[in-house]
């Protein structure tokens, strides 16, 4: 008689299949409905720290300008935040800490141009979002 308790113990012991399934099933359906918005707010944090991005940089352009007397050109572009442009007396910088020019979160460069296309804007300042196509995407571009 203990001898079929014990067998009995050790069959009721694990999982059957079904109930593994079931298990199996509904994590699938919680991943598929987590996951896209979790994807979701990564790229709209993105988002947002290019556009966060943009305005340090151009609060660092505003002193540049106030120091020299005028925005870099755009062949001198951000790299005149770091190092001294040639014919630049009054650079006081560098205004930059890590000494590199800045990428976006997409670790694409960010495109400068001094002056602007736009009226009344001195630069433009702009990340070229996700694909790092200017024409691809509508991109962050400062105010």
């Amino acid at each position: 008689m203990k001898a079929g308790r014990k067998e009995n113990r050790e069959r009721e012991a694990g999982f059957t299949l079904l109930e593994i399934l079931v298990v199996i099933a509904i994590l699938g359906l919680l991943i598929g409905l987590v996951a896209p918005a979790a994807l979701r707010q990564l790229g709209s944090a993105k988002n947002s720290l290019a556009k966060q991005s943009i305005e340090r940089l151009s609060s660092v352009l505003d002193l540049y300008s106030l120091d020299v007397g005028g925005y870099p050109t755009t062949e001198q572009g951000l790299q005149a935040l770091i190092t001294r442009p040639a014919g630049v007396a009054a650079w006081s910088g560098p205004y930059l800490k890590d000494g590199k020019v800045p990428v976006d979160p997409w670790n694409h460069p960010y495109v400068y141009a001094s002056p602007s296309q736009r009226p009344g804007h001195a630069y433009d300042l702009c990340s070229t979002g996700p694909s790092g196509d200017a024409t691809k995407d509508s991109g962050i571009c400062n105010p």
